[in-house]
């Protein structure tokens, strides 16, 4: 009956005559996140770029579904919870690809100095009015991370003011509340969001479900005293406890994906099914522009982030504050653009005493300079940087105090030949780094026959270092949008979990040499003016090219976690003016299980396969909507190894709701 379902609405699209009366067409979209300012066909890297409107018509119920449906990038609850998914581009996994991904918010950094994934979820998708994914770039402007490349999400300073209600199976619920203002000198916004959900899996014997609730809310200002002179300040704030189940075996995941599951990591003989975090974070930010002429600015961005995460079911708590800030001075005319600045980090971590851990302080400080400059004569388009930038670690606890340092480069070199204002082709080069987060110096043992939980300090180990090579080609029409790119990606000392079967020799450590190549297609379509077509499809191969652990030789063996096939379809269809129908489609192949890095597991992690269809009415200041996700009822999971799956998107679900606009 669904596949009859969705049969006829894909002939109905095809088949309907054009109502539509306005004509939809496809410009290029300015790239307005970087100190270089450029567009689509312009760039001399790999990006994508989302608007407010799709983001709107998605109708995902967070970013992080967005990132994983309409997006290249791929999005994975983080052993089941989904307030901290893990991001993988350009196959550098699931299990640790979210680390080489620089996330920032109107230019402050999301990533974190230890193995927590960047949230996500603190952002609220109806304040966001773009979204640019420039991929394996941005390493002299962001630092310490963009192997893979960066994502940045500017927020709205518009005269709207919206508010929007949803609600849907296993009680889920969702609200949210924007309010723009924008005149000559200022501009305000300000917005609210709040949802919860009381769960789908069974977490205990007596029934409970694996229940979420999170609150944010985010306010900003701009003013402008003169011409010549801008300042910004805003503020963030977000509040989220989450109960997520623990894994189970394949046999409990084949008969139902609901249940509670009798294991959790595979450790231990009596181990907890579930997990609760409570998590709250808190942001202010200020900055202030000096321009003093047309083409130059001064800019300096201070920003300051507390957060507390607490594991309630460990017994475990974190404080972390972290101080950052921004100095630029910035020139462009109409050929050059140049950018020089300054970037300070000042991270701390202070653990509370656990049963396996003593009271202990960890920083992380990174102080790094850099210099970028585009040029841009007839066609022809050029783009070179170059970064230096120190990290320091420091621990300490009552018996031990040490530290360590690393001084790194990062550079950039890129070109784009444009033969026409619709095709271009592109070609970049980036040599990148990762320093290692504060928890690869540690490691938690289950040593047998006792399975007691301890932690030992794994010893300093060496950052990641990349060399990125990328072919591109645009062609961007008013009714077809098209960009293919392929690359090459060289690796030494790529950072991992090593997963000692026995428990005891598990340990942080560096795979000596490794590579990745694959190419990625994206197209959207517009068919007629009623009917578009999207399809953002990647290729990738990631290899293991020299390590050799505890007697384990992983040469020539693949990356666990890496699906070679990623693409996403989607097919929109607008009757008239008013009315839009979306049916997309979700698939990834199979990979080796997160942990499987000598390939050798009974069970491999499955693909993953996804239909979401979605509906809207929009008419004046109002907007219904409604939306079915995993229509087919597909059962997904992420394997972390054998007998160890934490079912993820494994049921159908549905929402409707509102929205108000004024």
């Amino acid at each position: 009956m669904k596949k009859t379902l969705t049969f006829s609405l894909l002939a109905c699209a095809a088949l309907t005559p054009l109502y539509a009366q306005h004509a939809i067409t496809l410009t290029p979209l300015e790239i307005t996140s970087t100190p270089l300012k450029s567009n689509e066909l312009q760039a001399t890297e790999a990006v994508e770029i989302y608007t407010a409107e799709d983001i709107k018509n998605a109708h995902a119920k967070d970013l992080y579904e967005f990132l994983n449906t309409q997006t290249s990038l791929i999005a994975m609850p983080s052993y089941g919870n989904p307030f901290t998914q893990k991001l993988d581009m350009r196959g550098y996994g699931i299990g640790d690809g979210y680390q080489n991904i620089v996330v920032t918010i109107n230019g402050r950094r999301l990533n974190n100095i230890d193995m927590v994934p960047q949230l996500l979820s603190s952002v609220a998708s109806e304040s966001i009015e773009k979204i640019e994914i420039i991929k394996s770039s941005g390493i002299v402007a962001n630092g310490d991370g963009a192997n893979a490349g960066v994502i940045n999400i500017t927020t709205k300073q518009t005269n709207e003011k919206e508010v929007s209600l949803f609600g849907g199976a296993y009680g889920t619920f969702g609200a949210s509340a924007y309010l723009g203002h924008n005149e000559e000198q200022f501009a305000l916004s300000a917005g609210l969001q709040t949802q919860k959900s009381d769960g789908i899996r069974t977490i205990d014997a007596e029934g409970n479900k694996d229940r979420n609730k999170l609150t944010n809310g985010t306010f900003a200002l701009t003013y402008n005293p003169l011409e010549s002179l801008e300042f910004r300040y805003g503020a963030m704030f977000s509040r989220s406890d989450v109960i997520y189940g623990g894994s189970m075996t394949q046999e409990e995941y084949n008969n139902n994906a609901t249940q509670q599951g009798t294991v959790d990591y595979g450790f231990g003989p009596n181990p907890s099914t579930a997990s609760r975090q409570k998590y709250a974070t808190n942001a202010l930010s200020a900055g202030v522009s000096y321009i003093p002429s047309q083409n130059l600015s001064l800019n300096l961005d201070a920003n300051r982030e507390k957060k507390k995460s607490e594991y309630v079911t460990y017994d475990s708590r974190a404080d972390y504050l972290y101080d950052s800030a921004k100095l630029s001075l910035d020139f462009e005319n109409d050929t050059f653009a140049a950018s020089v600045g300054a970037d300070l980090f000042d991270g701390t971590r202070d653990s509370h005493a656990t049963s396996y851990a003593p009271t202990n302080e960890t920083t992380k400080e990174n102080i790094a300079l850099y210099l970028i400059a585009r040029a841009t004569f007839g066609a022809h388009a050029i783009k070179a940087g170059v970064r230096g930038e120190k990290v320091t670690y420091g621990y300490s606890d009552a018996a031990t105090n040490i530290d360590d340092k690393h001084t790194l480069y990062g550079a950039e070199l890129g070109y784009n030949y444009a033969f026409d204002k619709e095709n271009s082709l592109f070609a970049s080069y980036a040599h990148a780094y990762q320093a290692p987060d504060i928890d690869r110096f540690f490691t938690i043992t289950y040593p047998a026959p006792t399975f007691t939980r301890t932690v030992l300090f794994n010893g300093f180990i060496n950052p990641m270092k990349s060399d990125t090579l990328t072919l591109g080609y645009n062609n961007l029409t008013p009714s077809n949008k098209f960009k293919i790119s392929l690359y090459y990606i060289d690796l030494k000392d790529e950072i991992y979990y090593y997963s000692d079967p026995t428990h005891i020799a598990s340990k942080n450590t560096n795979i000596d040499r490794s590579y990745k190549y694959g190419f990625e297609l994206y197209d959207r379509y517009l068919l007629s003016d009623t009917l578009s077509a999207t399809l953002n499809y990647n290729y990738v191969q990631a290899i293991i090219k020299e390590e050799l652990q505890n007697g384990e030789n992983y040469a020539d063996n693949k990356l666990p976690g890496v699906s070679n096939h990623n693409a996403k379809a989607t097919l929109s269809y607008m009757p008239n003016r008013h009315a839009m129908i979306a049916l997309t489609q979700i698939y990834r192949s199979k990979a080796y299980a997160m942990n499987d890095f000598a390939n050798n597991f009974a069970q491999k992690q499955e693909a993953f396969t996804s239909t979401d269809l979605s509906a809207s009415y929009a008419k004046n200041n109002w907007e219904i909507f409604a939306k079915i996700n995993n229509l087919f009822n597909q059962k997904n999971g992420l394997w972390i190894e054998d007998d160890a799956i934490y079912p993820v998107n494994f049921t159908t679900t549905a929402i409707a709701g509102l929205k108000l606009k004024y």
